[in-house]
């Protein structure tokens, strides 16, 4: 449907095309993985149908003082990856995310399955890794169940990350393995359960993330959302979301405080599959919001 126009209602989205010559405060990438997820899916569809949404808000922060975005930060939009699975897709991504985080502080990258999570934070020189979901996606293979673990032992030697420097966040009861936990804890991985979010808050668990996964002075953290860690009412088009994830308000709340860190230069959105959304789009629209709180995170750093 066509908007209506209102000069004094300026809308998100819309920004102009990536340029390296030109410095970017932030930057979008479509990175449209698929073809390994371990659940049926057509999340490639998901970051044009991100773009899509992202017009139906403002870019307005009500402070106090109001804040706009688009005045304040230069956001562009390197368009997408276009075949970003398989060996090939893996190469041509890590390559375009290392020329895109060049000229940018921070760049987001619109899934997809989680299995961009592996060449994002790769090309972006990642030596941290905070994930926002309910699993731990150290499964063996090749797949949207096994980014963490690919990063830890399948990325060449000089970009592998110490699993001391990686912090889960969300980890969810019933969504999970005991053999997985303990090849967590056996690893250093630090595992923040959603019991333990919930009874610490937002911004001390966030503040502990940061310690951790940034704790080289030369810390480089990449921030892996996966929307599934949201409660299933708030995101039906994540096949492995369950009821009694994080609320939409925690999950935003979340995004921001991370992001706005910055140690963190880059972030995924992941497993959003707009194909199977409610009717009302209330997961895309939960995603499109996170792309906008990642924008406040970074607007909101010293």
């Amino acid at each position: 449907m066509t908007l209506p126009f209102d000069e004094l209602w300026p809308r998100a989205g819309g920004w102009p095309t990536f340029d390296a010559a030109e410095r970017s405060d932030a930057v979008l990438l479509g990175v449209p993985t698929w073809r390994t997820s371990l659940s049926p899916t057509r999340a490639h569809t998901t970051p044009q149908a991100i773009r899509d949404m992202l017009p139906r808000y403002s870019a307005t922060l009500m402070g106090p003082a109001p804040v706009d975005l688009n005045a304040m930060l230069r956001v562009t939009d390197a368009g997408d990856i276009a075949e970003p699975d398989g060996d090939a897709g893996i190469a041509a991504t890590v390559a375009r995310v290392a020329e895109v985080a060049a000229a940018a502080d921070l760049v987001i990258a619109l899934g997809g399955d989680n299995a961009l999570t592996y060449p994002v934070a790769r090309g972006a020189g990642a030596n941290g890794l905070i994930t926002i979901d309910a699993h731990f996606d150290l499964r063996d293979g090749v797949s949207n169940g096994s980014p963490v673990r690919r990063l830890v032992e399948d990325a060449p030697a000089h970009e592998r990350i110490d699993p001391t420097r990686i912090v889960q966040v969300g980890i969810a009861d019933f969504a999970n393995s005991a053999a997985y936990a303990r090849r967590a804890a056996d690893w250093g991985i630090r595992v923040i359960t959603l019991d333990e979010l919930r009874r610490r808050g937002v911004a001390d668990v966030a503040q502990e993330a940061h310690q951790v996964a940034g704790a080289d002075v030369a810390a480089r953290v990449h921030l892996d959302v996966d929307v599934d860690a949201a409660d299933r009412a708030a995101a039906p088009g994540c096949p492995a979301s369950v009821p009694g994830g994080l609320a939409a308000h925690e999950l935003r709340a979340l995004v921001r405080a991370l992001v706005s860190d910055a140690r963190i230069v880059s972030t995924d959105i992941a497993e959003v599959d707009a194909a199977a959304d409610s009717a009302d789009g209330r997961t895309v629209r939960l995603a499109a919001l996170c792309v906008l709180e990642m924008l406040a995170g970074l607007s909101a750093r010293v």
